[in-house]
């Protein structure tokens, strides 16, 4: 289930719970056998093996959360960045442990859980022995929203997230029953091209990644977002995205780009999402001060919407 933008909503009807910034998780133990699953269905278990610990809890168990890397105690994006997107060996894994923080339980020994009351369900997700796996953190409920986002905003956090105590779970939908509250803006694009580094110059570089074209999806095909170029100098991200990145012979932009943003434009097939941080949106549409936070391989492209 995906929580819907929002303002917060406060009432004793509500929870709420730190915006953990990682990577979304289900975690399934069936049979003593755990397989770990992104958010578009890809099978990430043999990027997390410090997480192998998980068939403690339970024999049969279904698990959602997110994981996270800690950078100075604070959750990381760009620090999780290489674990991503590929398979890891145990040792290297374990010298830099990543933490799976848990938030819900939808079935338990083979008893369907997802239309369960979200407090029924917490109060499951609590009986489990969560401290016994290390790897693992039960990701903490609060009764004063106001004062937690404050608190996350004090931290350099994203956010927080509201969740209704009697809503129930409802698989890869957005709910008015989870509300997200962010104070740093983020967007999800599509890649729709890309523009080699310092292009229009006399040292153009064809080998590097100099901007990304970003597009966001409408009902009319992939609407032009901009492009970003803050965020593409380190080594690890030119070598995820050269690994993501495949070439396309036109552009796939419903609409002609401006000729500034064109220059020297590479295309690229309309398959890899990338996350930005932005200051907002111009009154054309685009992207302000855009900065690249990574590749995004738990989203598909049909999954990505504007969020204002």
């Amino acid at each position: 289930m995906l929580a819907t933008p929002g303002a917060l909503p406060e009432g004793p009807e509500w929870l709420y719970e730190v915006k953990w910034d990682g990577m979304r998780l289900l975690a399934d133990v069936a049979d003593g056998v755990l397989s770990l699953a992104s958010r578009s269905g890809r099978d990430v278990t043999a990027n997390f093996p410090e997480l192998a610990d998980l068939v403690r809890l339970a024999p049969d168990v279904l698990l959602d959360g997110e994981v996270v890397l800690l950078d100075g105690g604070i959750p990381s994006f760009a620090a999780l960045a290489d674990r991503m997107h590929s398979a890891v060996d145990q040792r290297v894994a374990l010298a830099r442990p990543v933490t799976f923080m848990v938030f819900d339980v939808l079935r338990l020994y083979g008893v369907p859980l997802q239309d369960r009351p979200f407090d029924e369900r917490r109060a499951t997700l609590e009986r489990l022995d969560t401290p016994a796996v290390l790897t693992v953190g039960l990701s903490p409920t609060y009764l004063d929203g106001r004062a937690l986002l404050d608190a996350t905003i004090q931290r350099g956090m994203e956010g927080v997230v509201a969740k209704r105590r009697d809503g129930i779970y409802r698989p890869g939908r957005r709910s008015p029953g989870w509300v997200k509250v962010t104070y740093r803006r983020t967007q999800a694009c599509v890649v729709g091209g890309w523009r080699p580094e310092l292009a229009g110059t006399a040292r153009v570089s064809g080998s590097r990644i100099g901007a990304l074209l970003l597009g966001v999806p409408d009902a009319d095909g992939l609407r032009y977002a901009g492009r970003v170029g803050s965020g593409l100098a380190a080594d690890a991200a030119q070598r995820v995205l050269r690994g993501c990145l495949v070439d396309a012979d036109s552009s796939p932009f419903r609409e002609r780009l401006p000729r500034p943003d064109a220059l020297g434009a590479r295309w690229c097939d309309p398959g890899t999402v990338v996350e930005v941080t932005h200051m907002g949106w111009t009154e054309s549409g685009r992207l302000r001060q855009p900065v690249f936070r990574g590749v995004r391989d738990d989203l598909d492209p049909g999954e990505v919407r504007l969020e204002r």
